[in-house]
C-alpha cells in the first residue's frame, strides 16, 4: 500500500504521542510541498498557567519539514530532523496552527548539493499562530540530507 497524502495525515493524527498531545495533522498537499497542524490546548496540553505548553509547541513542529523533503527526495536520500529552535512571542490558547512550506525549487537544491554523499544541513522556518492570525512562536528546524551510499557508489 502507497503511502498518500491523506493517510499519512490521518495516520499521523492518530499516532498516539500526537493524539494525546493534541496535535491535529489537518492536510499533506498532494504534491509534498506543504502540511498544516493543529494543536488543541486543553488540559493535556497547557501549562500551570493555562496557555500552550512548549513541548507541545516544539513536538507539532517536530517532523513535518523533514518529511515533506524526504517525500519530494524520494527513497535514494537519507534525511533527518537534526536540530529546533523555538522563539515563544505570547502565550497560546485555543487551536494553535502551524504551516509547513517546503518548494520544488529548495528540493532540487538540496539534491544537487547533496549529489555524490556530501552532507547537507538546510534550516527551515514557520510560525505558530493563533485563531486571530497572531504569532504565538516562531519555530526554526534543521534538516540533514545525503545522498544514500548505494546511490553513490552505482555512479561511480
Amino acid at each position: 500500500m502507497r503511502i498518500t497524502p491523506r493517510r499519512l495525515a490521518l495516520g499521523m493524527s492518530l499516532w498516539i504521542p500526537n493524539l494525546c498531545s493534541g496535535i491535529r495533522v489537518r492536510r499533506f498537499s498532494d504534491d509534498w510541498t506543504s502540511a498544516t497542524v493543529e494543536l488543541h490546548v486543553n488540559v493535556l496540553t497547557r501549562n500551570y498557567v493555562k496557555t500552550a505548553f512548549g513541548g507541545s509547541m516544539s513536538a507539532m513542529t517536530d517532523p513535518y519539514f523533514f518529511m515533506l523533503v524526504m517525500h519530494q527526495l524520494g527513497r535514494d536520500y537519507v534525511v533527518w530532523d537534526t536540530r529546533g529552535e523555538i522563539e515563544f512571542v505570547k502565550p497560546g490558547r485555543g487551536v494553535l496552527t502551524a504551516e509547513f512550506h517546503v518548494p520544488r525549487s529548495v528540493v532540487e537544491d538540496l539534491r544537487q548539493r547533496a549529489h555524490g554523499g556530501a552532507k547537507v544541513l538546510e534550516w527551515f522556518e514557520t510560525v505558530i499562530t493563533d485563531r486571530d492570525g497572531d504569532v504565538v512562536a516562531r519555530v526554526r528546524r534543521e534538516v540533514y540530507v545525503r545522498e544514500k551510499k548505494r546511490v553513490t557508489v552505482a555512479r561511480a
